[in-house]
């Protein structure tokens, strides 16, 4: 079995030695709703794409292959409420709109292009998985 590039230290592995005052597998905490945020599929190609450095809303859209408009402008209002992404509108003509990263963002950008790089790595062995796992419940 390969070792992959996921590797926590203690303290990641043991959330509860942290005493964070949320816990996102409690039903009512905020926290649920950021997590759905930043781990759905456009919240994390979003913040990875904008970790490269700011995007205008067209040139984001591009860079994030596949999503759509409404779904980009959604996930991009969600992300700055969480307080993730800045949004700066510059008063030109046509009107300039710029999208970065808050300090917290690229924190939570750094872990999350982490898993993606782990995900990115292990595709050769996730792929023959999926093939053996195809065979197996074809056949059965």
């Amino acid at each position: 079995m390969l070792a992959y590039a996921c590797v926590m230290t203690a303290t990641q592995e043991r959330p509860e030695e942290q005493h964070l005052p949320y816990d996102v597998f409690a039903r009512a905490c905020p926290s649920r709703g950021t997590l759905e945020h930043v781990t759905g599929r456009w919240g994390a190609l979003t913040l990875g794409a904008l970790h490269e450095g700011s995007y205008r809303f067209n040139e984001l859209r591009r860079r994030v292959d596949g999503v759509s408009e409404k779904m980009l402008s959604q996930t991009l209002h969600a992300l700055e409420r969480d307080g993730l992404v800045h949004r700066e509108a510059q008063p030109t003509n046509p009107p300039r709109v710029d999208y970065e990263l808050t300090p917290l963002g690229h924190a939570v950008a750094e872990r999350l292009l982490a898993l993606i790089h782990c995900v990115e790595g292990a595709m050769d062995d996730v792929l023959t998985a999926r093939t053996v796992y195809d065979t197996r419940t074809a056949t059965a």
